[in-house]
């Protein structure tokens, strides 16, 4: 092989060779583009999803804080109409009392 043939055999190797760092750089290039936007999507999704189940929580929570709220009230209700059917039982023992205590003092 005379040398003008090795020069060139050597010139289309580096040739070659530059061709595929080239093609190897712009894939992985791709491949990283491609992998941030999956990446993008994927936060995305995500953060939708927490979202959501924030939202689902909350809603859950307020339900909950709701029925307590309400079983409370219903509470208070029956205590004080328990309250006051007692008082009223008492109030005519009360009056007849407050009457004794005033006639005792006039008598003194």
């Amino acid at each position: 092989m005379a040398n003008n043939e090795i020069l060139s055999e050597i010139k289309r190797a580096e040739e070659d060779a530059r061709k595929a760092i080239g093609e190897a750089i712009e894939n992985k290039n791709k491949a990283i583009a491609e992998a941030r936007a999956t990446a993008r999507q994927i936060v995305a999704d995500g953060e939708e999803e927490a979202v959501k189940v924030s939202q689902e929580a909350l809603r859950k929570g307020e339900a909950e804080i709701k029925a307590k709220r309400e079983a409370i009230v219903a509470d208070g209700v029956r205590e004080a109409d328990s309250l006051a059917v007692r008082s009223q039982s008492n109030l005519s023992k009360a009056n007849a009392y407050l009457l004794e205590e005033f006639e005792r003092e006039i008598r003194v």
